[in-house]
């Protein structure tokens, strides 16, 4: 938004081919993150074929044409290194069933989605290799902000000494922002929760919390990885 605003004195055609320019760089730096991470991925786990994890929506459908950290399972599956990917549902939009899933059957991937209560037990169990996420905003001291549920990962991964890795783009961090504690959490509709497909799971008048996104501590992050390689946190 910043970067078409700037244009916008020289006109809409201007808009117009700024909004473009960012199409294709989002695609291209997006690659890069990717390929960075599926090399950090493979140095960090001795294991192959590999065991995934993964939270919400962080492909094509998020992205312009490619993706962070499914971007990422992409790389690690062309060349033959991925066994399985677990996609967490996300609750309550499901953007882990409703589009994780479609995107790792479209790109013939072998994957199960599972209840986000049930990841922790998965980690617990030996069932993954290491834990892939996007971000939604990072800090300048490599706290990381993202769907819901993230945290917990994160929490999780570090009990059972997994990898834990957020691949995003550089225009993901924010460096005006010295920690997550400055990140405001947007906190969505009760009828997300107390509803299913518009029928109600709930107590009619159930008191609800329902953020939409949460941070992860920069301590619990084995590495945030950009298209110009591992970010190096301002500490």
């Amino acid at each position: 938004v910043e970067r078409a605003l700037r244009a916008l004195p020289d006109g809409p055609e201007a808009v117009l081919a700024e909004a473009v320019a960012v199409l294709d760089e989002d695609e291209r730096v997006n690659r890069a993150a990717s390929r960075h991470a599926a090399d950090l991925v493979l140095a960090h786990c001795a294991r192959r074929p590999l065991r995934l994890l993964t939270h919400c929506n962080t492909g094509r459908l998020a992205a312009v044409a490619w993706g962070t950290a499914l971007g990422t399972v992409r790389d690690l599956h062309a060349a033959g290194h991925v066994e399985y990917v677990l996609a967490d549902e996300t609750r309550p939009l499901w953007q882990g069933s409703r589009l994780t899933a479609w995107e790792l059957a479209e790109e013939g991937v072998p994957y199960r989605v599972l209840p986000d209560a049930a990841a922790a037990s998965a980690l617990a169990l030996g069932m993954v290799d290491c834990v892939l996420v996007g971000a939604d905003r990072i800090a300048a001291n490599g706290d990381v902000a993202n769907k819901v549920g993230t945290y917990g990962l994160g929490v999780v991964a570090a009990r059972h000494d997994i990898p834990f890795v957020v691949v995003a783009t550089e225009s993901t961090v924010d460096r005006t922002l010295p920690d997550g504690d400055g990140v405001v959490i947007e906190e969505r509709a009760a009828d997300e929760i107390t509803h299913v497909a518009g029928t109600p799971v709930a107590p009619e008048g159930a008191p609800v919390f329902n953020p939409a996104f949460d941070v992860t501590p920069a301590s619990l992050v084995t590495a945030v990885v950009t298209e110009n390689g591992l970010m190096r946190p301002n500490r």
